[in-house]
């Protein structure tokens, strides 16, 4: 027995909503670039809670309001959903926080991204196993191993690009492309999934409109106050115009000394 897809307006959502989560965070990352210390940090946790807590979690759950199987009724354990959300959105703070600390070198990158990469697969097959139905589910290893290794290697092309995308367009492009990698791991390892119908559990759990609704609707939340605070804040080149200013007259401050 396999699930199916209600519709293009999901996938469509999900997309747009991993769009929107990629380029704030890579908004943000364009502001941590040129700052320093607890600001930085302040930069990178923002970043964070976007790619992974918008462009990825979210994604993946909104897709998931999508999906359905033919006269099973499907919930979410609470719990295990909360799980999953803290994963993505704390791999990717970790990916973001290794090419920050050692710069977009090849090293910094493999490492950064299989990291990211294989906590985003985990979020997602953990997001799966949230769900409670009265079948079981198994996978097809090869398409499992298919969405990890598009998850790694998507992963290390988010960290590459915010590290150094810069402007708008550049941003809006790159975000499209990590969109597109992103619902691409989630279909994928959809796609991987077969249910049996012989009943392995009784279904139990919140009904997806009582649990991803509400949790859906306050990641969209503090997204939306990021965007303010993104839209807000000075620019990268106005951050590095203001260090390269205060260092002048630091410089002048000493020579008067």
């Amino acid at each position: 027995m396999n699930g199916h897809i209600n519709g293009p307006s999901t996938p469509l959502l999900a997309y747009t909503m991993s769009c929107v989560g990629s380029a704030l965070g890579l908004s943000a990352m364009s502001r941590a670039r040129a700052t320093t210390g607890w600001i930085r940090w302040r930069w990178l946790i923002l970043a964070a809670v976007s790619i992974g807590g918008t462009g990825i979690w979210v994604m993946h759950f909104i897709a998931m309001l999508g999906y359905g199987i033919t006269g099973i009724q499907i919930t979410y354990d609470l719990t295990t959903t909360i799980i999953s959300m803290l994963i993505a959105i704390v791999v990717v703070g970790i990916g973001l926080a290794i090419v920050v600390a050692r710069g977009a070198s090849l090293p910094a990158l493999a490492t950064g991204g299989f990291i990211t990469g294989i906590g985003v697969a985990s979020m997602h097959y953990l997001g799966i196993s949230a769900m409670r139905m009265p079948a079981s589910v198994h996978y097809r290893p090869l398409i499992v191993l298919a969405s990890v290794a598009i998850a790694v290697v998507a992963a290390a092309a988010a960290l590459w690009a915010a590290m150094n995308i810069r402007g708008v367009f550049a941003t809006i492009g790159a975000a499209m492309i990590m969109g597109v990698a992103v619902t691409g791991m989630h279909y994928t390892g959809i796609a991987a999934m077969l249910v049996d119908s012989a009943p392995a559990q009784t279904a139990s759990g919140m009904t997806a409109s009582s649990l991803l609704e509400p949790l859906i609707g306050g990641i969209s939340l503090t997204t939306v106050v990021i965007l303010f605070v993104v839209g807000l804040a000075a620019t990268e080149q106005d951050l590095l115009e203001q260090a390269e200013i205060r260092a002048d007259l630091q410089k002048l401050a000493e020579r008067n000394n």
